[in-house]
């Protein structure tokens, strides 16, 4: 039964590409962020007219991108399934400058603006379908750079239920969720909240990170219990005592942005360097008196 359900999000997702695939990216306006990430790809934020309904985090320079070196995709969900992600720039652009292209659920914010209306876990699933085609678009500039057979799903609080309710999708290749998890006692009635139930963890086929803001963070408990649940894939959880509100709005998403990058440079590039952070009695986090690192199934 599973294996059927699967396979229906799969040809769903595919037939959403046909709407798709002959949209060519068409960038409209761009800002820098910061000073375009730590990462050796400078990146920027951008709306792309062929996907208004997201925001789009790339490198600025693509013409370094192809054949040997092409750009693994992201998707996100932001906090409060806000249809914006301004409270996450700092964090995404940061990912973005290591080699990503991460989408974002909401229209690029303005300088300052804080807010949105509410979003759907949908519009994850319509972040991957677009970048899928604009990697067969021979018109797109994203033509043969972006890799895509490596898509994370992630996203912070309401936004991580919504990356929760897409995991389960066969072509993600690895999970992050951020100050959230699965409510030990369901609630309802919140705009744009998945309506997720603990054996929907049964679903996740991927490698999976939490990232938490330590017990102050009114997810932990929830999150924790994910953790706990979790008993056939690779998971991993991350605690900072930060609180709910994690890092994101610090210089290049702080702490947070950085557990995020090396999880994704090693789950979607390979990079050996990045998995230190977290393997091994010695690992990064092991060693990090600010962090506390707990994994299993590996």
């Amino acid at each position: 039964m599973k294996t059927k359900i699967y396979i229906l999000i799969f040809l769903l997702a595919m037939a959403g590409l046909t709407f798709v695939n002959t949209v060519v990216a068409q960038e409209t306006a761009s800002r820098i962020i910061e000073d375009g990430g730590t990462g050796p790809f400078k990146a920027k934020m951008i709306t792309d007219q062929s996907l208004a309904t997201h925001t789009v985090f790339a490198p600025s320079d693509l013409s370094v991108f192809g054949k040997k070196n092409k750009l693994p995709i992201i998707v996100w969900g932001n906090g409060a399934c806000a249809n914006s992600p301004w409270e996450h720039v700092n964090f995404l652009n940061e990912v973005a400058s290591y080699g990503f292209i991460v989408i974002a659920i909401g229209p690029m914010p303005e300088e300052g603006e804080k807010g949105g209306g509410k979003s759907e876990a949908t519009q994850l699933t319509n972040a991957i379908n677009w970048a899928i085609a604009q990697n067969s678009n021979k018109k797109s500039q994203y033509y043969k750079k972006i890799d895509i057979e490596n898509i994370a799903v992630s996203g912070m609080s309401c936004g991580g239920l919504q990356a929760l309710e897409i995991a389960p999708d066969p072509r993600i290749t690895t999970t992050l969720i951020c100050n959230s998890g699965i409510f030990i006692n369901p609630i309802s009635g919140f705009p744009g909240m998945p309506n997720l139930k603990k054996d929907d963890l049964k679903k996740l086929h991927t490698p999976t990170l939490y990232i938490l803001g330590g017990e102050s963070d009114i997810a932990y408990n929830n999150g924790m219990d994910d953790y706990k649940q979790i008993k056939h894939v690779p998971v991993f959880v991350a605690n900072m005592d930060v609180g709910h509100g994690g890092t994101y709005g610090q210089p290049h998403g702080g702490e947070f942005g950085k557990v995020a990058t090396a999880w994704f440079l090693w789950q979607m590039k390979s990079d050996n360097e990045a998995s230190k952070m977290f393997l091994g009695d010695d690992c990064g986090l092991c060693n990090d008196s600010e962090w506390k690192l707990e994994s299993k199934n590996q």
